[in-house]
This record gives structure tokens, sequence and C-alpha cells, in this order.
């Protein structure tokens, strides 16, 4: 009997222990599930605010592109002018010296006012930033030169050199607008 108390006195520590064991192992579950559903939640709220950052940042970078575009075309539409108005200057100088031509009976006369108005148009483009180069007796240069034709050097020095400019080659702020056309010099047995 002794014996079967002392196993009923040990069954019951061993369910004591047990039960003991269960509410550490429930409490230190609960505890982690806690955990568990606080960075769950922070992660949920981090992500919320990483696409709204996201969804913001898309919005406004699409905003941007619309009004580049808008200004952009602004900028094509009215980009001329400035240079339109400097030239209405000119446009009048020539009505005016068009008007003098057909009542004028001196030649001299005429020929000098065009050259005042044509010598005022060079100047507004030079102006604006445009600026003609010479060509002729030039080395021929591909970056600069449009070859029309080729004709016999008249000596051997100008083999490869620009005889003749056909039309003129001009920068606009140091940038190659118009390439010159230009008549080039070639051996005379080639």
């Amino acid at each position: 009997m002794a014996e079967t108390i002392k196993e009923t006195i040990n069954e019951e520590e061993e369910v004591s222990n047990l039960n003991s064991n269960d509410n550490v192992a429930d409490a230190t579950n609960s505890n982690e599930e806690m955990a568990n559903e606080d960075e769950l939640g922070k992660a949920i709220a981090e992500t919320a605010e990483w696409k709204d950052k996201y969804l913001r940042l898309f919005a406004e970078f699409d905003n941007f592109k619309k009004r580049s575009f808008k200004e952009k075309m602004e900028v094509i539409q009215t980009g001329g002018k400035d240079v339109i108005m400097s030239m209405l200057d000119v446009v009048d100088d020539m009505g005016r010296a068009e008007k003098q031509m057909d009542t004028a009976t001196d030649i001299e006369a005429v020929k000098e006012g065009m050259m005042l108005v044509f010598n005022k148009l060079k100047t507004t483009l030079q102006q604006k930033g445009l600026k003609s180069f010479d060509s002729i007796g030039q080395e021929f240069d591909v970056e600069k030169h449009e070859a029309v034709t080729e004709i016999p050097a008249p000596t051997t020095d100008m083999e490869g050199k620009v005889i003749d400019e056909l039309n003129k080659g001009y920068y606009l702020n140091d940038k190659l607008i118009r390439h010159a056309k230009v008549v080039v010099g070639k051996a005379p047995n080639a």
C-alpha cells in the first residue's frame, strides 16, 4: 500500500509538472503569437506606406512628363518668334525698297538701297548667331562641304581643294546647320 501511495504521489507530481509545463508553454506560445502579430502589423503598415509613396511618386512623374511635353510644344510653336520679330524690320525695308523701285529712275540709287537692305539682313542674322564660312581654296572636308561635282584642277596645288562654291555653308551658334555645296578640283587624269 505504501508503494501505491508513492506511485499515486509520483503520478500526481508528474501530472502537476506536466500541467505547469503546459502553462509555461502556453504562455510562451501566446507571447510568440503576440510578437508575430505585432511584426505582421508593422510589416503591413510599412507595406501600405511604401505603396502610398510609390503611387504618389508615379503620379508626380506622370505630371512631370505631361508638363514637359506641354512646355516642349510651346517652345516648338514659338521658338522662332524672336528671329521672326527681328526679321520684320528687314521685311519692312524690303517693302519700302520695292515701292521705290517702281518709281526710281536712278539705278545706282536702287542698287545702293538694295545693298543697305541686304546688309541689314546679314547683320540681323549674325546677331542671332548665324555665321557663314568661306570654302574656296580650302581643303575639301566632308564635315563641312557637300561636293556637287569634280573638275580638273587648274594647278596641282588645287587638287582636293574647293575650286568654286555654289551655296555657302552656315553655322548657327557654332553648330553646322548647312553644308557648303562646292566644286572640288581633281587630278587631270583621275
